[in-house]
Order: C-alpha cells, then sequence, then structure tokens
C-alpha cells in the first residue's frame, strides 16, 4: 500500500521558530508577534487541519505535546518517527539537538492502545553521536509498492545512512540533490519532501531544484519506469510548499492529495486539474506553522502503515 487512512499527529504547546532549524531551513521566518500567540495561531490552524481531514473520513490519532520538554518543532512527527506494513517503527536521528526530545515511547503505546501492532523497532539514532542524520519521511521519500527509496541529500539526510535504510528495508535507492538559491548561491534544500510528494499513481515534483542533469533524468527515469505521472510545479510554487503534500485516504476508500492552502493557491489551473485526475484535494490555512515551521501539510502528517493486532 502506497497511502493509509491512518495518520499520526502532535498538537503543540509550544510551537515557534525554532533557531536551531532555522540554520539550514530557508523556509523559516520571524513573525513580529510573541511566542505565546505563534503558538496559539497554530493551535487553531492544526485543529482546523485535524476536523477537516476528519470530515472527510481520515482517521487522524492527536496526541499532545508536552509542555516541559519544550519542543518548538513537535507538529512535525514524520521527521523522527515512520511506522510500517511488516510491523516496524523506524526512529531516526535528527540534525537539531532540541528536535531529539520529540522522541516519545508513549508514542508506541498509544498506537496500540489504538488496536496497531508493533513487532519491532529499528534505531537509528546512535549515527547522531557520528553527526549522521536521516530525519524520517522528510528525507525518504518512500515508493513502498515498487519499493524504492527517494532522497534528497543535505546536512538532514546522509547518503550513507539513507543507504543503509534502503538494504534494512530492502529498498533501490534513488539519490539526488535538490538545491534552493539563498541569498545568489544554491543551497540544499533541507528535506526531500518539501520538493516532492509521491502519490499512488502520479508525482508532484519540483524538477529545477535538481541542478545535476543526470540526476535529474535518473529521477524521472525511475518515476516514469513506473507509470507514475509527472506533475511539474516551479520553484516559486515550491516556496509556497507546493511540494509538500501527502495522499490519504478517507472514507469509502477514497483517495485525497491534501497540502496548505497557500499550497493549493500557489497552483494554476492546469496542476490542480493535473492531480484532481488522480484524486480529490483536501487544503487547509497553515500560515503560522509554515511561516515559522518552515514545514507543511505533510511535515505534521506521520502515515500509520502498521498492522492492526
Amino acid at each position: 500500500m502506497q497511502v493509509t487512512n491512518t495518520i499520526l499527529m502532535i498538537r503543540p504547546v509550544n510551537f515557534r521558530k525554532n533557531e536551531q532549524t532555522a540554520v539550514n531551513n530557508y523556509f523559516q521566518e520571524d513573525l513580529s508577534i510573541k511566542n505565546d500567540e505563534i503558538n496559539k495561531k497554530a493551535q487553531n490552524e492544526f485543529d482546523d487541519f485535524v476536523t477537516k481531514l476528519r470530515n472527510h473520513g481520515v482517521n487522524v490519532i492527536v496526541v499532545d505535546d508536552k509542555k516541559e520538554t519544550d519542543t518548538p518543532d513537535s507538529i512535525f512527527p514524520n521527521n523522527w518517527i515512520s511506522f510500517h506494513e511488516s510491523g516496524t517503527v523506524c526512529v531516526y536521528p535528527m540534525f537539531a539537538e532540541n528536535r531529539r526530545k520529540e522522541r516519545r515511547e508513549d508514542i508506541f503505546d498509544i498506537l496500540e492502545g489504538h488496536g496497531f501492532r508493533i513487532d519491532n523497532i529499528v534505531d537509528y539514532t546512535a549515527a547522531e553521536e557520528e553527526d549522521v542524520f536521516l530525519e524520517g519521511t522528510g528525507s525518504i521519500l518512500k515508493d513502498r509498492v515498487n519499493q524504492k527509496a527517494y532522497c534528497a541529500l543535505s546536512e538532514r539526510a546522509h547518503e550513507e545512512l539513507f543507504i543503509e535504510f534502503c538494504e534494512d528495508f530492502d529498498c533501490f535507492p534513488v539519490i539526488f540533490t535538490a538545491n534552493q538559491t539563498v541569498e545568489g548561491k544554491r543551497l540544499p534544500i533541507y528535506h526531500t519532501n518539501v520538493m516532492m510528494a509521491m502519490g499512488e499513481t502520479f508525482a508532484v515534483i519540483c524538477l529545477d531544484t535538481i541542478d545535476d542533469k543526470k540526476e535529474r533524468k535518473n529521477v524521472v527515469d525511475q518515476l516514469k519506469k513506473d507509470g507514475r505521472e509527472i506533475i511539474s510545479i516551479t520553484e516559486e510554487q515550491m516556496y509556497q510548499f507546493a511540494g509538500n503534500m501527502l495522499q490519504v485516504i478517507g472514507a469509502n476508500d477514497e483517495r485525497f492529495m491534501v497540502m496548505s492552502s497557500a499550497a493549493y493557491n500557489s497552483l494554476d489551473e492546469a496542476r490542480v486539474a493535473a492531480i484532481e485526475k488522480h484524486c480529490k484535494i483536501i487544503h487547509s490555512p497553515l500560515n503560522t506553522i509554515e511561516t515559522c515551521g518552515g514545514g507543511s501539510a505533510r511535515c505534521m502528517m506521520a502515515e500509520v502503515f502498521l498492522p492492526k493486532k
């Protein structure tokens, strides 16, 4: 299965711009309001988003963040954990030290309480001691059906560890570098899932970020070989988080592509129509979360593929 009906989401209590991630997340910006107000706005955006997903029949498991851990980016759980059909849970090494506190073992108990089965935990976090990182499904885009994994290398996605992941999960690695222009320089985009989203029958991707022509051709060839329609977006659209989407299953097995309203509004009619050929779109305003957190709809959803007990 490429897509799932069950999503884990973490409701923030200390959301703000994380100074530790801003060093290489060039999507983050400052807001001229107090942190308490930023957190309140983020909570409202989060709650509205969850309501919208549930109204479409998506099974959303919401867990509250803990105030005492002071984890400003906890709203993006997909970076530290992933859940697999084999009953395996993966825990990942994080670039920012204060993001490592987001990892919580009680999440396993909560999921088991929802009737899911966890048979095995693969823990890559020891790599942090070597300053080696791989930030979950932020860094790794899995084509679960064709057993491939796509990864844009960056300070948060190290090649050796990505290859180890692919060996552990029997995936064919598709490796490339995706860049964005920052003050006139081409610098690596911090997460693969900002410039690329994988649907069952299509992929949304900002090909202009892959400067190396051979790498770009390889990515296109791999997607085409698996019969996916490539929906290419511009860098301007990517900056509005149009690459940060996730396909989910709602009521009656219906497929939806989930994105922020900023992402949706950045898309022209032709691109909206291209996506809607494959599935309907759900979008929700996430302006505060996007501005301060530098992440969007996809980053907020950790897909649960675990088997039921």
